[in-house]
């Protein structure tokens, strides 16, 4: 077979990590990066606008249209997993929701060995990453290369009376949710710039490309990876229908995703040797926990009906979407430059859990993820989960054709906290609701329904009713050196092999409480330090803690914790 040609470092996936690596690397012209990506140019109207986000998300152009194996906590349904399949990754057809998670997310990864990946470490790249519409401070940067708003500035009311129900409820407000304080309720933060979608393809690939140690192969299927003596070498991949290799003199990268990055190490003979086996492959490295310790949030829309003519449902039509789309071509601005989820909250589930696990998006609208409207006249709903998930599942290699998709199970609500939390969710959602601020916009409660009350009753429409909330992760767990489980150590190193790496959201431990792109990105922009040898120094600043989250499920007197 034909080496095509040999690089310094192979990156495999133009992704959320793989475009912030392709910057940061070649950032050195001494330093060669080849970028691999399965999917091709980003350049359509239905990313860039960041109102069509439905679009891509349900193409087999721009997405792999996985789908999980019959899930058995949740009536057997085979459960959508949509992964970015185009330059940009899932940052070029996700909801540019921007939220970091909460500091003791992070934390977390350090206690469950990931060394310094605590928010003392992770803060500085964060900045580092973030263009911050709103000034700079301890928390918040300007002058990075993503970009981050709050998109139409809540011009709707629905948006602030929102925000205002959660403060009637007894919740607080915060300023920014990644700042000092995420619990309570406020406006919340995208990534758009000048009313165009800011995926990392735009951000971080765009101004790389134009640098002559960049190289970007499009349309091509990573094979496997190459070993020699424990060491990875190269790549070997499809061009059409062509195989050929390219090499390494440094390393290979893997940012494929949590569904990508598991299933290419298994075609490469890394992973369990039951899994391996069971595929047909020959077991080149044993690493029990390649596909395991999958993870995903899950979310279901609380809908009500609107006693105004405000949501957005009346702009669902062909002619108000043509109004709308042509006004974005002219002047990127109006209702086409916005995701549209503008307000936001983050609330403790019960007594005893001590930083927020609950996330609301709020939407004045009611429909569904693929753009149609919910039902006739107006609405606006609250997309509603529980954000740290007990249960776990896995990607499994089906054989050793790297076109056939992997097997994936995330074994949903297997856990009996997480089947608790979603009660909550129905409980906590309905008192907000209720509350003075939405007394002149309240209408009947389409879904859950009145009618459903009983733990019993929450539990069937949570099992029927539940979606992805589309951040699956954990499957390459990053973890100590001496842990067998671990796939890759805190420099992101497979264990045991020399010369490869796996960045993106695949090795987080555990998942924030958030959505995954700000961290996957901020990963990204640590891990490239960490093979440059110059990391930032950490940054210790104080963040909100309850004094009385042990007893009481909403804030008592706040105190400030370093971290």
């Amino acid at each position: 077979m034909p080496v095509n040609k040999t690089y310094d470092y192979i990156i495999v996936g133009a992704g959320s990590a793989g475009c912030v690596l392709a910057n940061r690397l070649t950032e050195d012209a001494d330093t060669s990066v080849l970028l691999l990506e399965t999917g091709g140019s980003d350049r359509s109207i239905f990313i860039q606008m960041p109102t069509a986000l439905s679009i891509p998300m349900n193409s087999k152009k721009y997405a792999w249209q996985f789908h999980t194996q019959p899930e058995p906590f949740l009536n057997n349904r085979e459960m959508h997993c949509p992964r970015g399949k185009v330059l940009g990754g899932s940052s070029s057809i996700n909801g540019m929701v921007y939220v970091r998670g909460h500091a003791r997310d992070f934390d977390e990864w350090h206690q469950h060995g990931a060394q310094d990946w605590d928010y003392r470490h992770c803060l500085p790249y964060f900045k580092k990453a973030e263009d911050w519409a709103f000034g700079a401070d301890d928390y918040r940067a300007k002058g990075g290369l993503l970009a981050v708003n709050n998109g139409n500035k809540m011009q709707n009311p629905l948006y602030k009376a929102f925000i205002d129900a959660g403060i009637d409820a007894g919740y607080m407000g915060t300023d920014d949710y990644n700042g000092f304080q995420q619990e309570g309720f406020g406006a919340m933060h995208m990534t758009v710039k000048n009313g165009v979608r800011w995926s990392t393809a735009n951000a971080y690939l765009r101004p790389a490309m134009q640098r002559p140690n960049l190289t970007v192969l499009t349309g091509v299927q990573v094979n496997r990876v190459l070993l020699e003596d424990k060491k990875a070498v190269g790549v070997e991949l499809y061009e059409g229908k062509t195989q050929t290799r390219f090499l390494v003199n440094k390393e290979v990268i893997l940012s494929a995703g949590p569904i990508g990055s598991p299933h290419i190490l298994q075609l490469s003979g890394i992973g369990s040797s039951d899994t391996l086996s069971a595929a047909g492959i020959k077991v080149q490295h044993e690493s029990p926990g390649v596909g395991e310790n999958l993870q995903d949030h899950l979310e279901f829309y609380f809908q009500y009906q609107c006693k105004q003519p405000i949501s957005l449902n009346s702009k669902l039509g062909p002619l108000s979407k043509l109004a709308i789309g042509v006004r974005w071509i002219l002047f990127k601005s109006g209702l086409g430059a916005t995701n549209h989820f503008e307000s936001c909250g983050f609330i403790r589930s019960k007594a005893g859990v001590e930083w927020p696990d609950l996330q609301y998006h709020f939407l004045p609208a009611a429909m569904r993820y693929d753009g149609k409207s919910a039902f006739d006249g107006h609405g606006f709903q609250l997309h509603i989960g529980h954000n740290k998930p007990k249960s776990r599942g896995w990607v499994k290699v089906s054989n050793a054709d790297p076109f056939t998709p992997p097997k994936i199970q995330f074994n949903y609500l297997q856990h009996q906290d997480d089947i608790e939390a979603f009660r909550a969710c129905v409980r906590l959602s309905r008192e907000i609701i209720a509350q003075p601020a939405m007394d002149k916009y309240r209408g009947e409660e389409i879904q859950p329904g009145q009618d459903v009350v009983t733990d019993e009753q929450i539990d069937a429409f949570v099992r029927s009713s539940v979606e992805s909330a589309y951040h699956p992760s954990g499957t390459c767990r990053m973890g100590a050196i001496d842990d067998v489980n671990a796939v890759v150590d805190p420099h992101m190193r497979v264990r045991g092999l020399q010369g490869l790496r796996v960045v993106d959201s695949s090795v987080f431990p555990t998942l924030p409480n958030g959505n995954l792109n700000a961290p996957t990105i901020m990963v990204a922009e640590r891990a490239a330090d960490i093979i440059k040898q110059q990391v930032l120094p950490s940054a210790s600043v104080e963040v909100y803690s309850d004094t009385n989250w042990q007893q009481a499920q909403r804030p008592g007197k706040a105190k400030r914790a370093s971290s």
